[in-house]
């Protein structure tokens, strides 16, 4: 196999270790635990670390296991370059440590991830200016945006309420204003859509979802696209414009984030990642009919009085969906009646665990406001349209019919 030939997304996932030699006929890529790595010529050594060759030098700048990784997941993204971070919010972090500076603005959807949500408020007090808006329309961010604006950050697929965001449009946008487009594909991931199709400049996935899909291991990732120009960037370091302009960005990621911060993922964990990532295609077939089909059983239920789901024709966001993604996706969420304790919902299913993941093979379920949301308010729940009884659901690779019936009787008993 070589990147000669234009092959479909599981054969390139599930060969690119082979792409390069491995050693002893291998057919996963070992892991190193070395943290260190010797040179017999010391002058090696010191271009290696000046950046005039490629190689290792200290395990929190690198590894052999981890490159693997990031190389399979820079051609999921088909990315210019790709760097793995020991958690998908470390991922997104280095972004913010590497490329704001006080008196920057950020344009970013109001519809986060609740650990997001809370790094743009740490951010908002170190002088960096964050407008929240609704991105299910390009309209509100193109208002937003002021001359020192730097990034616009948007998620594909809100989580919990499942909220999509106007994706091509403010691509669009954002290359028109040179300001760098960076999109969060987690709860789609790259099988489902390649955010580079909408003009992304960097692509975050939290590797731990459903890249890994098995919940044993921790990771996240960014990926450059190859098509934001970093000549446009203000923030780069002039230490780092001695490489192609290209790399910049990510140049100056590697160092003034993973290195300096030292998020860095670790072998072992890039190991089980790159393992759980050959099967992630046929996991999100499963997964995404499960999602649907469940999603359609309690919308159809009179005891349910919302259900968010991007595969509802009653999703507000459904058309865009259905343009730009492969499949809807895992995760949805729904509200029960008054009346029925969302509690006493959870502890009536027998296949739904009470824990919080997303995108693992089993089916996990968890009362949104009463935990990964409680720390942010009531007031700014409900500003995010999270009411008190909704339940999030990240479907898993159970069959079809238990399910179904499984969240039926819940409802029934």
């Amino acid at each position: 196999m070589t990147d000669s030939k234009k092959y479909g997304f599981t054969t390139t996932t599930l060969h690119s270790d082979r792409q390069k030699a491995i050693e002893h006929g291998s057919l996963h890529k070992p892991i190193h635990t070395s943290v260190t790595f010797g040179y017999s010529d010391a002058r090696e050594l010191a271009t290696v670390f000046q950046g005039k060759k490629p190689g290792y030098r200290y395990g929190r700048q690198g590894n052999p296991t981890v490159a693997a990784l990031e190389d399979k997941v820079n051609k999921m993204e088909e990315g210019l370059s790709t760097i793995c971070f020991a958690t998908g919010m470390a991922a997104i972090g280095a972004v913010v440590q590497a490329l704001l500076r006080e008196g920057d603005h950020v344009v970013s959807s109001a519809f986060l991830f609740g650990n997001t949500n809370s790094l743009w408020q740490t951010v908002g007090g170190q002088g960096v200016q964050i407008a929240m808006v609704d991105a299910t329309d390009v309209k509100n961010v193109e208002a937003a945006i002021q001359p020192n604006t730097r990034i616009v950050f948007v998620e594909t697929i809100a989580n919990p309420r499942t909220q999509v965001a106007d994706l091509a449009r403010i691509g669009k946008l954002c290359a028109e204003r040179g300001i760098l487009y960076v999109v969060d594909n987690t709860m789609t991931s790259p099988y489902l859509f390649r955010p580079k199709t909408v003009g992304a400049g960097i692509v975050i996935n939290a590797l731990t979802k459903s890249i890994g899909g098995h919940g044993n291991a921790l990771g996240g990732s960014l990926t450059d696209t190859g098509l934001y120009d970093w000549a446009r960037f203000p923030n780069i370091l002039e230490t780092y414009k001695r490489y192609p302009t290209a790399q910049w960005g990510m140049a100056q990621i590697r160092a003034k984030a993973l290195r300096d911060f030292g998020g860095s993922l670790g072998p072992e964990a890039a190991h089980h990642l790159a393992v759980g990532a050959e099967t992630m295609a046929l996991r999100l077939d499963r997964e995404c009919a499960n999602a649907l089909a469940v999603a359609q059983m309690l919308e159809a239920d009179e005891r349910v009085a919302a259900v968010y789901y991007p595969g509802l024709k009653s999703h507000p966001q459904h058309a865009i969906s259905t343009e730009l993604f492969r499949a809807y996706g895992s995760l949805f969420s729904f509200e029960l009646k008054d009346g029925i304790d969302c509690f006493d919902y959870l502890n009536r299913l027998q296949l739904g665990v009470s824990a919080s993941n997303l995108g693992d093979t089993r089916t996990l379920v968890i009362p949104v406001a009463h935990t990964i949301f409680y720390e942010m308010g009531a007031e700014r729940r409900a500003s995010m349209g999270i009411a008190e009884s909704l339940i999030r659901v990240s479907i898993g690779i159970e069959d079809t019919a238990d399910l179904v019936e499984d969240f039926r009787q819940a409802l029934d008993a």
